[in-house]
């Protein structure tokens, strides 16, 4: 029980049972490495095997076409070369010409070759199994003599599988059989100009049986394919097989640096090995189930695996078992660390044990508990502290616009204006009892105009020849709540920054109208000078990074611009979110349009 409970409650000595365990791999790794030895030599024994029959076949192939090249000898034959250059029909050279035929077939032993044609540019020729014919038809209307008449020193090898394409001469001597057909130009002496071609026709039931001949393994088969691994010949076994024919991608494969490897699609893996034959560029292609390939080297699988599975099995149990006990803890403390630092502070460790991970998870758990209690009470200090700068700046009263009120009504009451000073006092009183309303930050948005009202008459007292303002905001919607002194700055710019500055009557407007349902946009407006695009650029910057107030920043009426509307701008964003704020537009000698967006709450 001790030496448990000391395992139990230290990580060093889980870590060094874990490694005490594993020392058996390098046992497993020789048994591996033994099995792979031995199966790639006795694999690569039956492989190479398989490659020299291809081989020989590829060779068989190519003595054929070599054997049946020599036929081509007759373009330097002058009864040829008279009987194709002449226009009229020559009894003796077409003779003699059959003869030559018949001469080479005795001698050669041709017994695969069907026929053997001559044939000119005019369609006349002569075959050693129609004798002297006429086509009626150009001969340069079929593609392979067109292309021996841009290649004469070629000789062209035309399949069985792509000669129903052709415009065969001679098709219907043999309409049941398919013929590999040999194709050359026939050139004159001095010019070497083309004046003809030979076409000689073979029997490809020799190639077939070539394929057929051969096998591979039990059930294997060879077959013939061209360079692109569309099939040619394949032995008559093959339905019986139950194989499939070809790989789909055959022809990319034969493309690659490789003469065999093994295709897995479609079942079982089958071992495809492959030899180029050098006169035709087909391909000599072997096709055997991969497991007749490696039979022998399958017994020795059989004897190393079972010992090697039975250690596996026992090593991949204590793996698991030690891993549930040691990695899967400190993966939980990973995870929830990691939701930690992205911003998620719930996230929790359940400590199970008493080792060191254990220990780590509830300082983790007390660490993240601490740090909230701190983020919250920062936040709350940070949010009391704004909220105490922004009542000390709404509390505010700017001492010039004061002073010039009061000596208004000073000079009003010199003068006699009783009814005007009266007017004045009231205006006057509505505006502080307003601002102050007993420390509140929320109004009415009546009660908000009716703040800006009273400044605007108070400023109409003052600025008569140049001011006048409109208020529009329909009833329904001035029952909701605002910030207060949210509108009074707008309309403080507006007159000392747009108005004032301008030639002539100038008109500030107040608006409201609703947007997308949930919000309220109110509008204060003017006929002012406007802004200049730089400035305006510079104030919308402004806006989410205002210069903080300090004792002094107040300056003369009217002068803060920047700081009143980033004072507004940083109340409405505190109050209501990110989303809710000022928006500025204006236009150099026409105006300014300041929009403040609140929730419709």
């Amino acid at each position: 029980m001790n030496v448990v409970r000391k395992i139990a409650s230290s990580l060093r000595a889980k870590l060094l049972t874990m490694f005490v365990i594993l020392t058996s791999i390098p046992l497993i790794a020789v048994g591996l490495v033994s099995y792979q030895k031995s199966f790639s030599t006795v694999s690569a024994h039956s492989k190479a095997a398989t490659m020299l029959v291809a081989d020989r076949l590829a060779r068989d192939v190519d003595i054929l076409f070599q054997d049946t090249e020599r036929l081509l000898e007759l373009e330097n034959n002058p009864q040829v070369l008279r009987f194709l250059f002449s226009h009229s029909e020559t009894y003796d050279d077409a003779k003699f010409i059959l003869q030559t035929f018949d001469l080479y077939r005795k001698t050669y032993k041709y017994e695969s070759v069907l026929n053997m044609t001559m044939i000119n540019l005019y369609g006349r020729g002569i075959s050693d199994r129609r004798g002297v014919f006429q086509l009626d038809y150009n001969p340069l209307r079929n593609p392979r003599f067109l292309q021996l008449m841009h290649e004469p020193d070629e000789a062209l090898i035309v399949p069985p599988a792509k000669a129903s394409d052709l415009d065969r001469l001679d098709g219907f001597l043999y309409p049941d059989r398919n013929v590999i057909t040999m194709m050359a130009a026939v050139k004159q002496r001095i010019t070497h100009e083309v004046i003809g071609f030979i076409v000689i026709d073979l029997d490809d039931s020799v190639v077939e049986s070539y394929a057929g001949s051969a096998s591979i393994g039990k059930t294997g088969y060879f077959y013939v394919v061209d360079d692109s691994g569309a099939p040619l010949f394949a032995p008559s076994s093959l339905e019986q097989s139950g194989l499939p024919f070809r790989p789909a991608d055959l022809g990319t494969r034969m493309a690659a640096d490789r003469d065999s490897f093994v295709d897995s699609e479609g079942g079982k893996p089958t071992f495809v090995v492959f030899a180029a034959s050098q006169a035709t560029g087909w391909k000599i292609v072997g096709s055997v189930p991969l497991q007749e390939i490696v039979e022998d080297a399958n017994r020795i699988r059989q004897l190393i695996i079972v010992s090697v599975a039975l250690s596996i099995i026992f090593t991949i149990t204590l793996y698991f078992f030690i891993t549930s006990r040691l990695t899967r803890p400190i993966q939980l403390l990973k995870s929830k660390m990691r939701q930690a630092a992205s911003g998620y502070l719930d996230a929790k460790v359940k400590p199970s044990g008493q080792d060191e991970i254990a220990d780590l998870g509830t300082s983790f758990n007390t660490m993240i508990e601490k740090i909230k209690m701190l983020l919250e009470q920062s936040i709350r200090e940070q949010e009391h502290l704004q909220k105490a700068e922004l009542r000390t700046l709404q509390a505010q009263i700017n001492p010039h616009f004061l002073y010039n009120t009061l000596d208004s009504i000073v000079w009003m009451a010199e003068a006699g204006k009783n009814e005007e000073v009266i007017q004045l006092v009231q205006a006057l009183s509505r505006l502080f009892r307003i601002s102050l309303n007993k420390g509140r930050d929320w109004i009415s948005i009546k009660i908000e105009l009716d703040h800006v009202q009273s400044y605007l008459f108070i400023q109409k007292m003052r600025y008569r020849d140049i001011l006048d303002y409109e208020i529009e905001v329909g009833q329904e919607l001035q029952v909701f709540p605002i910030l207060k002194m949210t509108l009074q700055p707008l309309v403080e710019n507006a007159l000392y920054h747009g108005i004032k500055n301008k030639r002539g009557q100038g008109l500030i407007r107040i608006g409201a109208y609703v947007e997308q349902v949930q919000d309220i946009v109110l509008f204060v407006e003017d006929n002012g000078v406007g802004i200049p695009g730089p400035r305006l650029e510079e104030i919308r910057r402004q806006l989410d990074a205002p210069r903080e107030f300090e004792p002094g920043d107040e300056a003369e009426e009217g002068a803060n611009i920047g700081f009143g509307l980033a004072n507004v701008h940083q109340r409405l964003k505190l109050y209501f979110g990110e989303r809710y704020g000022l928006a500025i537009d204006s236009a150099e000698n026409e105006g300014t349009r300041v929009s403040v967006r609140i929730p419709k709450r």
